[in-house]
């Protein structure tokens, strides 16, 4: 090899990369772009009034309404999990703490729709809380409360996974380093962690969100499907196709298309301002302290 000479790269032949990069945009335009035009062409297909009165029907709007009460409370539920699940897992010792690790991906292995049937054989009128739950008049099945329980099982690694690794890699000299400066446990999580996984933080939040409002397996077996009560935005976007109102259906799944889109962005946005990474101000924390403590 003369001088300095880089070695040739896998692929850098110019018909080898050329074909791979057309094999890449070609499958993805059939499979990701082509779908997406679709669903905006047919929403507007008889016209922007059919679109707008579909978007207007009491039943669409209480679907919508709907599927942002359920993120709104299990995005933070789940929020709050992660920090505590990835913090545990991440700065202390214990037995079982592998088996931790293995129980919170469980949602990723497990179909929705089994973890939605589970569901049923836990608050089900024949479920273990089932009976109990009917003596004190409390509906968890076929209403709000199970729809959330559902979608919060689905999505609860979400947060955890973007935060264990990161928090991993930093250790735990800067939490180390605060607390041999008197700070407590509360004061060294918000002046020290959470700078430094704050972008990991939100990360986790926008992918937990997208898939609540996204979720449809699991949410179709404990909510019921009943109209205009239970539907989420997915169900109600099915039950307007079986009912063969498929400009509807697609003026449905449009308004999911956009807040697809709205996540993509802010993923985006995050990951150029560093999320996942620890930024250069990793000493912050346990600087700020020591400034405060000089007189």
């Amino acid at each position: 090899m003369k001088g300095n000479a880089k070695p040739p790269r896998v692929g850098d032949r110019p018909a080898i990369r050329r074909t791979l990069i057309a094999t890449v945009l070609l499958v993805g335009a059939i499979l990701i772009l082509a779908p997406l035009v679709v669903i905006f062409a047919q929403a507007f297909s008889l016209g922007i009034g059919t679109f707008a009165s579909t978007i207007a029907h009491p039943d669409t709007r209480h679907a919508i309404f709907l599927t942002v009460v359920t993120a709104l409370i299990a995005v933070p539920v789940n929020t709050a999990f992660g920090v505590a699940a990835a913090w545990t897992i991440t700065k202390f010792d214990f037995p079982g703490k592998r088996l931790l690790t293995i129980v919170i991906e469980i949602p990723f292995s497990i179909s929705p729709i089994v973890a939605g049937v589970a569901y049923l054989f836990v608050y089900g009128l024949q479920g273990l809380f089932g009976p109990m739950l009917q003596s004190a008049e409390i509906k968890v099945l076929f209403a709000l409360p199970g729809i959330v329980l559902a979608s919060m099982f689905v999505t609860a690694p979400f947060v955890a996974r973007e935060l264990i690794p990161l928090m991993q890699a930093q250790g735990r000299d800067l939490e180390e380093a605060a607390t041999s400066l008197g700070a407590s446990g509360w004061r060294t999580f918000f002046s020290v962690t959470l700078p430094n996984i704050r972008w990991a933080l939100l990360y986790g939040v926008v992918l937990c969100n997208a898939r609540v409002m996204g979720e449809f397996g699991a949410v179709s077996v404990v909510s019921g499907n009943i109209r205009g009560q239970t539907n989420t935005l997915p169900l109600y976007v099915e039950l307007l196709y079986h009912d063969y109102q498929t400009v509807g259906a697609f003026a449905a799944a449009s308004v999911l298309t956009v807040l697809a889109l709205v996540t993509i962005v802010a993923k985006i946005l995050l990951e150029c301002q560093g999320a996942g990474r620890a930024g250069p101000r990793a000493l912050v924390g346990p600087v700020a302290i020591l400034k405060e403590k000089t007189p």
